[in-house]
């Protein structure tokens, strides 16, 4: 997907959209962005731009070869403040003089907060697996860690980019230009990195990340991470949860990952499959409950919607619910924000 242009201060649509861009850059536009981002910044343009299949290569250009073309000598000293930093301070500003505090929140509530979580917790994510695929102790963390905070986040600074007029000839048209057009970017004084975008995100009705089967977030080159409603999972074990038994899931000792593998297999097929025994029934469902290891217990409530379906067959139900309910007519209850005696529906559907 390639964002165009847009004139006057970009919608939130444009701005999700190119916060989520899958697919090639647009390399044309996001040179010509960079270029502009140090003109802007008063800095002569790089004399290089390098392009990187993903973050990940990007980050091993800049490292692994510190005598090479991109090590430090041949690139400069970082610009990422006078390039982002500081010209984003002077709008911000400008901004708040102008509006005055409270324009200025409501103008931030309307714009870059409705993006800012889900950017923010994505672009955490890629820093993390950096780090951890890239670090082999202190001192390689140390140092990716430095590399990480010399990033321009492009497509991922989508948030404040959207609470800014960003039409060509303001200060931030540059950074917004490559930000529509490329992902990550490392800007030097002789040299430019610039990430491609990722070919695949999955990510969960909350913003997540979010695939049983592959990876969540993947780039050109091989880079990816595989999560399960927005928790980090090994890729073998994605490839494990189509064969899972009841027994697999008992012996599984992280606790976070047996939660994820309830949750693909499935609590009510878990409840059949592993023998368990109801512990309480009344007039509302039935109370089940999982004893699991070095956890808390899961407590289930069966119930029967007693409205047929259009066969003349009833639909069976299953309610998660806390693990110190002690009754079915509970458990039903806490589903709707009340207390057991409370609960009292005229009409059960």
């Amino acid at each position: 997907m390639v964002m165009t242009a847009a004139t006057a201060t970009d919608g939130v649509g444009v701005w999700r959209a190119a916060a989520a861009a899958t697919g090639p850059a647009d390399r044309a536009a996001a040179e010509a962005g960079v270029r502009l981002a140090y003109r802007r910044a008063g800095l002569r343009e790089p004399e290089r731009i390098v392009w990187a299949g993903s973050p990940r290569a990007a980050v091993r250009l800049l490292r692994d070869d510190p005598d090479g073309p991109c090590g430090p000598r041949a690139r400069g000293r970082g610009v990422r403040d006078a390039v982002r930093s500081a010209p984003w301070a002077a709008e911000r500003n400008r901004l708040h003089e102008r509006l005055g505090p409270r324009g200025w929140s409501r103008r931030w509530s309307s714009t870059g907060a409705l993006l800012w979580e889900t950017t923010e917790r994505l672009a955490d994510r890629i820093r993390t697996g950096l780090v951890e695929e890239l670090a082999d102790g202190r001192a390689e963390e140390a140092e990716v860690r430095l590399l990480l905070l010399d990033a321009v986040l492009g497509q991922h600074d989508a948030a404040w980019l959207c609470a800014f007029d960003v039409r060509e000839g303001t200060p931030l048209d540059g950074l917004a230009a490559v930000a529509r057009s490329a992902g990550w970017w490392w800007p030097y004084e002789r040299l430019a990195v610039v990430s491609e975008r990722p070919v695949e995100l999955h990510r969960d009705e909350a913003g997540r990340l979010d695939r049983g089967d592959g990876p969540a977030l993947a780039y050109p080159d091989g880079f990816a991470l595989h999560a399960w409603r927005g928790m980090p999972v090994p890729a073998a074990f994605l490839a494990e949860l189509r064969t899972l038994t009841p027994d697999r899931i008992r012996e599984e000792e992280n606790a976070e990952l047996r939660r994820v593998m309830l949750e693909s297999y499935g609590y009510d097929r878990y409840l059949r499959g592993s023998g368990a025994e109801p512990v309480h029934r009344d007039g509302t469902g039935v109370l089940w409950r999982i004893p699991l290891p070095d956890d808390e217990d899961v407590v289930m409530v069966e119930v029967v919607n007693s409205t047929p379906e259009p066969d003349g067959t009833s639909r069976t139900y299953w309610l998660r619910v806390p693990p110190d309910t002690r009754t079915a007519r509970q458990g039903v209850a806490w589903t709707f924000g009340l207390d057991a005696e409370a609960y009292a529906p005229l009409r059960e559907t």
